[in-house]
């Protein structure tokens, strides 16, 4: 093959500055996520109640109606839950949790305790006899008796069925232990009647999961008003706040963005508000629960106050650190830009300046991006086979942008380049596919999904900066198939970022990303059907 003619400047000015963007957008990223952030101190770090579910093990989840938590290991919980809080809220009679009113008795903790309630009734009549036992056996320890947890919600019984359970407690449980049911606040205003089968109501308000997001500058603003909306709604009543916290991990929800920084602020500042207006209150929740991951995605797992080791996973005053280990994904831009290196330097005409530095540009940019991808996994992935998927997709995604640096380098260079475009066009379609069929599952089915930004940055990019470079050449004539996908591809990611409302940064990452790749294709496309359009009036003239 022939050397290439030395490219002018004008031709490769956009493909350094891409490089260099690159680059340095990964190194601010890390070294962003690493600075101390500022929040308000909390009034206090002890917490008047929060929710205990110990199913914080590999493979443990409420599902397995077969697993039971061992009384020895919820003791050691409520021991080091009794330094931090007052109260623990449970959910359900089974897998141990019956044993948590006495457990808790001996760390002089309150509890408000659970009787889970779904559709199946012999569950329930069940789930309902055990509690009544318990309550019967412990009532100097309840705070409360939470008859059913958001079944109207999941629509899984009717009010009027919620109510007759109500009543049944409320009939063989001491007058002493008051009784409540717990939904979000929506439903307690589209279904009132249930007010009258309780003592108190129950009132969950998550910030992030509401219809309408609120970000976390004005997530406590927006439970107070909702808190005053209910009272008003219900006067005499005493209503409590059932559930309310922040995520720690995940996806993000238009401007509400699932953080570390984020949790800590909601928590501190919602402490604030709770104790000036002497309101009952349980936060969600005492441990980070993985088997959440399952039907909520990521953010389903990262509610938390601590991390699956029972260790805090923020202060509650001073500066807050997003990620303390933020060098790491520095490093691996640097060790990656040295994988680059080697792998041209073994061509003597890339060993100038210019080969050089698009070697450590790319390697050090591809390197912070698998780091961050890194990340997402590490909190993402809740198997081997999750992380088998995930760890073989960057392994591809690394070994894809080496190759298009290479014949990035050469066209930098002027050098012959080291591949024919075949086998870039197959990695291509492969890529657009990929990127098509994650497309449609966040327009269609993304409520829950992460934007795997880290991933699709090599090839993206990569095809991107290749695709100016070669423009007017059609080295890397696109597939029938992947001028199919060009048009779709920015088309989905638009869809995805309407449905934000534009609010959501991620989206707008993601609709970058899909135009990438797809532009150079489109553009190069209508340039040769206009070329094409031209020839045969040229042969008319």
């Amino acid at each position: 093959m022939q050397p290439l003619s030395p490219p002018s400047f004008r031709s490769l000015w956009p493909a350094w500055l891409a490089l260099v963007l690159a680059a340095l957008a990964g190194a601010w990223w890390w070294w962003a996520i690493g600075r101390p952030v500022d929040l308000p101190d909390a009034p206090t770090s002890r917490i008047a109640c929060v929710s205990y579910a110990p199913f914080r093990m590999p493979g443990e989840t409420p599902f397995d109606l077969n697993a039971t938590i061992s009384p020895e290991r919820i003791d050691a919980d409520l021991k080091a839950l009794s330094q931090r809080f007052d109260c623990v809220r449970t959910y359900s009679q089974s897998h141990g949790l019956d044993k948590v009113p006495e457990i808790a008795g001996r760390y002089h903790m309150k509890v408000l305790m659970g009787m889970w309630l779904s559709r199946e009734l012999k569950v329930n009549a069940h789930e309902i006899e055990m509690g009544i036992a318990t309550a019967k056996a412990h009532p100097e320890v309840l705070r409360g008796v939470v008859v059913g947890n958001e079944v109207l919600l999941r629509g899984e019984l009717s009010p009027k069925a919620l109510a007759a359970y109500a009543a049944e407690v409320r009939a063989q449980i001491p007058r002493s232990v008051p009784i409540t049911y717990a939904d979000v606040w929506e439903f307690w205003l589209r279904y009132p009647q249930m007010a009258r089968a309780v003592d108190y109501l129950t009132i969950h308000i998550l910030p992030y999961w509401e219809d309408e997001p609120v970000p976390p500058e004005h997530a406590v603003r927006h439970v107070a008003d909702v808190y005053a909306k209910l009272k008003a709604s219900f006067p005499g009543r005493q209503i409590m706040i059932g559930e309310t916290g922040w995520p720690s991990a995940g996806r993000p929800r238009r401007e509400a963005s699932a953080s570390l920084v984020n949790e800590a602020r909601y928590m501190r500042e919602f402490l604030a508000y709770a104790g000036s207006v002497d309101m009952p209150y349980n936060v969600i929740e005492a441990f980070d629960q993985p088997w959440k991951r399952a039907q909520e995605g990521t953010v389903g797992g990262y509610w938390g106050i601590f991390d699956v080791d029972a260790q805090p996973k923020f202060p509650m005053k001073g500066p807050v650190v997003e990620e303390s280990h933020w060098l790491w994904g520095i490093y691996s831009g640097l060790a990656a830009a040295l994988l680059f290196a080697l792998a041209g330097s073994w061509r003597r005409q890339w060993r100038g300046a210019n080969g050089w530095l698009a070697l450590l540009l790319a390697g050090f940019a591809s390197g912070t991006a698998l780091a961050w991808q890194y990340r997402q996994a590490f909190y993402a992935c809740r198997d081997r086979l999750e992380w088998s998927i995930s760890i073989g997709a960057c392994v591809l995604a690394l070994i894809t942008a080496i190759t298009l640096i290479r014949r990035i380098v050469a066209r930098l260079t002027g050098t012959a380049s080291p591949h024919s475009g075949l086998r870039l066009r197959w990695w291509r379609a492969g890529w657009m596919f990929a990127l098509a069929l994650l497309g449609l599952l966040l327009v269609f089915d993304g409520r829950y999904r992460d934007f795997p930004l880290g991933l699709f940055a090599l090839p993206c990019i990569g095809y991107a900066v290749l695709g100016w470079l070669d423009r007017g050449r059609n080295l890397l004539a696109p597939l029938a198939e992947e001028r199919f996908l060009a048009f779709w591809l920015p088309a989905l990611a638009a869809v995805v970022v309407a449905q934000e409302l534009g609010l959501d940064t991620s989206t707008w990452l993601w609709l970058g990303l899909n135009l990438a790749i797809a532009l150079p294709i489109l553009i190069g496309w209508f340039q040769a059907i206009r070329l094409k359009s031209n020839q045969p009036q040229a042969a008319d003239q």
